[in-house]
């Protein structure tokens, strides 16, 4: 490009100006940053209840647990004379005993029923969907009024129970009534809720190659050798999880 010349007969100089230099790209320790303001901004609702409304009260109840409070006066710390007041309860003994005693006779009955269960319904029969619904209604339902009502009828006193145990000779007694019974009918209402492992159970079953169960059909292996040497390897990880679940749903059943 040529320039006009001065005034003076001098030609103009080139301007001294460079060229314009393009915008940095962001470099990857920005994109990164940028990536995680937008995670925070994100994740902010869940923080925030989650300080409000657990970890806070956590702190809380870990405080005045060694303290004297009774929602009136100033919390006045006394230390360790709160657990030993309660250890030192023989009602608490017995709750801890009782507690016990539900999830270890509980929670594996339940679990072998809807393992059980989910067996049968792994295999290809007619109406599955049907079964599989019928099999997680009472997961649905089991804390109705209703269900409460039919559950009364079957365990309260001069009941369908207490009928039977009349017919055989055997001597009834109120399972509502009666603290040393009362807990076989919160078991079986436990093991009537078998829905929830159920799915999950068969949904571990589905991922297990059928290939395997050919091989073994064909080195003349049975049933009962196939489920233990390959469909229990095969859902371990999943009969972790319903054992850690429903252990923990059962040491929570008394505050439910």
């Amino acid at each position: 490009m040529t320039h006009a010349p001065a005034l003076d007969g001098r030609a103009d100089p080139e301007p001294r100006h460079g060229p314009v230099k393009a915008p940095r790209p962001a470099g990857p320790k920005q994109r990164r940053r940028r990536e995680n303001l937008a995670g925070y901004l994100f994740m902010s609702p869940w923080i925030a209840g989650f300080l409000l409304l657990t970890a806070g009260p956590m702190v809380a109840s870990l405080y005045f647990a060694f303290t004297d409070y009774n929602l009136f006066d100033a919390p006045r710390w006394i230390g360790l004379d709160n657990f030993s007041e309660m250890f030192g309860d023989p009602r608490w003994r017995h709750s801890v005993r009782i507690t016990l005693w539900y999830v270890v006779v509980g929670t594996p009955i339940k679990l072998i029923a809807a393992l059980g269960v989910a067996l049968l319904l792994a295999q290809k029969r007619r109406g599955q969907a049907f079964y599989r619904a019928a099999f997680y209604a009472p997961s649905l339902i089991g804390a109705s009024v209703s269900i409460a009502i039919v559950w009364k009828a079957i365990f309260s006193d001069d009941a369908v129970v207490d009928r039977t145990q009349q017919f055989f000779g055997i001597d009834a007694g109120g399972w509502t009534g009666d603290p040393e019974l009362i807990i076989y009918s919160l078991v079986a209402l436990t093991v009537w809720q078998f829905g929830a492992p159920m799915v999950i159970f068969l949904a571990g079953l589905k991922q297990v190659p059928r290939e395997l169960y050919e091989a073994a059909d064909v080195d003349g292996a049975g049933k009962l050798r196939q489920f233990w040497n390959i469909t229990l390897p095969m859902i371990s990880p999943v009969l972790f999880f319903n054992v850690l679940l429903e252990t923990i749903h059962s040491f929570q059943i008394f505050s439910s």
